[in-house]
């Protein structure tokens, strides 16, 4: 059987941050409710960040670590999002442009709420098992970032903005998929989907949501444990409790992962409550590395956490991962991989916890700054340049953190007529 997955993997999440306690005390909020989210930090966009940015940014340490001949055989670059800034022109074409691939070379976006990420993946395995081109790449990027909520008179189609705030991130996951699967190794054929239409969250337009939490958590419940069995069908033999060393999963914040969890070993297996919580801290736990820090990224949160589990969880041997991935609407998917020490040893070398330990922390005031500036990059802005020196301290440990990893990073510089162009600094 041919072998397709991810060659490499890299997230990018952001310049800046903010402390979710510190934010639950400054809002006046029950800090008790905030412990409940398992969510430590949250990555905030700059003015001078947007979907495209935080993509290229995420892609290039991938991209520069292949040869010229590689890098060449890249011929799909597929972004993930509901963070688009174009109703038909896919941000796919600045990614490509930004890191200089072959012009030989599809280029699309996906949409599907938080379930685009692993229906890119999918999508570019599914093109190389096809071997229509022996020994070509894919790029896809999943990247996302959080906006406001809309408003409504009728409570049902509010999401409650106080719940949406300490979770709602910022960041990109790129991934190298092909036939060298060095990451982690698909298992081709162990799908199993579950989808329907339901309203629980939407963007009716294109920088807010709205939507009803509790259908979401319903919703995401009822999918979690049907996906399941639906890959049980494929794989018969496959067993909640012993069959994955490790589980992912969509994390809108670790609470709702920690009590996703619990229901399903409640449902498939006769464990009790205290085998359960330290079935959660060992197989769980490692994927939350990364979500509890950057926080929700939609489409590319299940990947998020895929990262934090394939860096931190213990690959002597190899390891069979569980992944669930939702998306609202709805959308939803269990599958699973391999992966090794090796590969491990390559998700590391990416240095990604040392990307967010680089981060900015914001001060409550520049938080709030930051609120409102960002309506500089909203959907459908025509003419802007970006204005670095407006938070001049936040500038400053930007070009510290370059120096410091000596990785370039690219930033919105300029929107004209519609078209951005971005810059590099060095």
């Amino acid at each position: 059987m041919r072998t397709a997955g991810i060659e490499a993997i890299n997230v990018y999440g952001g310049c800046a941050y903010v402390d979710v306690m510190e934010l639950a005390n400054w809002r006046s909020r029950d800090t008790a409710r905030f412990e409940n989210l398992l969510i430590r930090q949250k990555s905030v966009a700059l003015p001078y960040e947007d979907p495209v940015s935080y993509a290229i940014n995420a892609a290039k340490p991938i991209i520069d670590a292949l040869s010229a001949d590689e890098k060449d055989r890249i011929e799909l670059v597929v972004t993930c999002s509901e963070s688009g800034i174009d109703f038909g022109k896919s941000m796919s074409t600045y990614i490509h442009q930004y890191l200089g691939l072959n012009r030989n070379c599809r280029l699309f976006e996906l949409k599907q709420a938080c379930y685009s990420g692993t229906a890119g993946l999918q999508m570019a395995v599914n093109f190389i098992l096809s071997g229509v081109s022996p020994g070509a790449k894919a790029l896809v990027v999943a990247t996302d970032l959080a906006r406001f909520m809309v408003t409504e008179d009728d409570s049902s189609l509010t999401m409650d903005w106080a719940f949406f705030e300490p979770s709602g991130g910022a960041g990109a996951v790129a991934l190298l998929v092909s036939d060298r699967p060095e990451v982690f190794a698909l298992d081709i054929g162990a799908n199993g989907c579950y989808s329907f239409e339901v309203m629980d969250t939407c963007r009716p337009i294109p920088d807010s949501e709205a939507g009803n939490a509790d259908l979401s958590l319903l919703s995401y419940l009822d999918c979690c444990d049907q996906s399941f069995v639906e890959y049980r069908k494929r794989v018969p033999e496959a067993d909640y409790a012993t069959t994955f060393r490790y589980l992912c999963f969509h994390t809108p914040f670790g609470g709702m992962v920690k009590g996703a969890h619990r229901n399903m070993m409640r449902k498939h297996t006769k464990l009790r409550r205290d085998d359960i919580e330290r079935d959660f801290e060992s197989r769980v736990q490692p994927g939350l590395t990364y979500c509890q820090r950057v926080g929700n990224i939609m489409g590319g949160t299940v990947l998020l956490s895929l990262a934090g589990a394939i860096d931190s969880g213990t690959f002597e041997t190899p390891q069979r991962i569980g992944c669930f991935s939702y998306g609202s609407g709805c959308s939803s998917e269990t599958y699973s991989g391999v992966a090794t020490e090796p590969g491990q040893r390559k998700v590391r070398a990416m240095g990604i916890g040392a990307g967010l330990d680089s981060r900015h922390r914001l001060t409550m005031d520049e938080y709030e700054a930051l609120l409102s500036a960002q309506a500089v990059v909203r959907f459908g802005t025509r003419n802007v340049v970006s204005d670095t020196a407006q938070f001049p301290e936040i500038w400053k440990s930007i070009g510290e953190a370059v120096a410091a990893s000596g990785r370039p990073r690219i930033f919105l510089k300029e929107i004209k007529d519609f078209h951005r162009s971005y810059d590099w600094v060095e």
